[in-house]
């Protein structure tokens, strides 16, 4: 009888030292992991930022799907270009007054043209899955483009996000609810990590620094 009271209360100090030790330490590591994965979510949305910049400068718009970025990437170029000033006669001011009268004026050279891949990404070949997001089977960013209208002005604007519901989703379903709800300066507020905007002129990201340039 006695190895048998003493087997339960092993069992039962086994069971209340492991809730006592998720309960202290499960958000601890719930925070490293979620931290890692931020980090790396953040980084592959600015390049998908810096494609999109590079789209609207070359193309006018941002794009709205992936295939069109990858495709853009491999054959787009940036124009270099250099601008000076110049002065030059003006001849039909002469031809009125009978007086020399120069005006001034701004040229635009072209140089050459770079690359857009070579640009953004060096020799990184990391663009071709620019569309998933990190730590999940591949799951692909939600991606929208179009325009809005600013003072009678068609703007391009464009977002990305990705689910915190899909960043954690392996983890404490308890802690990810409370993630989704967090309010903090060094926090990502909200259900999503998010880049751009499709209501305003916006290309920032909603992530605090401590988890990439903004």
């Amino acid at each position: 009888m006695k190895i048998v009271i003493r087997i339960v209360l092993w069992v039962v100090i086994g069971v209340l030292g492991y809730f006592t030790y998720q309960a202290v330490y499960g958000p601890v590591e719930f925070n490293k992991i979620r931290d890692r994965r931020y980090i790396d979510v953040v980084e592959r949305m600015k390049d998908i930022r810096d494609l999109q910049l590079a789209h609207r400068d070359i193309e006018g718009n941002y794009g709205d799907n992936f295939d069109d970025l990858l495709k853009f990437v491999d054959t787009a170029q940036f124009v270099i270009t250099q601008r000076r000033d110049t002065t030059f006669l003006d001849e039909e001011y002469r031809e009125i007054y009978g007086v020399d009268k120069y005006k001034e004026d701004v040229v635009i050279d072209t140089l050459s043209f770079a690359s857009v891949k070579d640009s953004i990404f060096g020799s990184s070949d990391r663009y071709k899955n620019i569309m998933y997001i990190p730590h999940t089977d591949n799951i692909k960013f939600e991606m929208s483009a179009g325009y809005i209208v600013e003072n009678e002005n068609k703007i391009p604007v464009f977002e990305v996000k990705a689910s915190k519901d899909v960043i954690l989703a392996d983890q404490d379903i308890d802690l990810v609810v409370q993630e989704k709800q967090i309010k903090s300066v060094d926090g990502v507020d909200g259900a999503f990590i998010q880049v751009g905007s499709m209501k305003q002129v916006n290309t920032n990201g909603n992530w605090p620094k401590n988890f990439g340039d903004n």
